[in-house]
């Protein structure tokens, strides 16, 4: 019995010795550890960040679009209404009308030294 005692001595001695150096790896690279998390919760962050970003430039392309569609057609009508025929339509109840001949061209007859 004493072999068994003296065996269960050494071997929980080993086993007692293995856990203190666990313990002391553990606990000496514990700033590594915070180390890791603080760069996980940044990565986690900046793929949040990412996320909203798209949403955000996505949006951001949409409004852009439909204002493009919005310029286009105020253009559009701008152009159409500056013809001379819409202009004529557009001033006949004010009572004005196209001239009929051509406007005169004034010259100055006086030269000037």
């Amino acid at each position: 019995m004493e072999e068994k005692s003296i065996k269960e001595t050494t071997e929980s001695k080993a086993g007692k010795k293995w856990r203190l150096k666990y313990n002391r790896w553990l606990v000496k690279n514990i700033p590594f550890y915070f180390f890791a998390a603080v760069l996980v919760t940044f990565y986690i962050a900046n793929g949040h960040y990412a996320d909203k970003m798209v949403r955000k430039i996505s949006a951001s392309q949409k409004h852009l679009k439909e204002m493009e569609y919005e310029y286009k057609i105020v253009k559009r009508e701008v152009i159409f209404r500056s013809k001379e025929s819409e202009l004529a339509k557009a001033v006949a109840p004010l009572g004005l009308e196209e001239l009929k001949v051509p406007p005169m061209v004034i010259r100055d007859t006086i030269k000037k030294p």
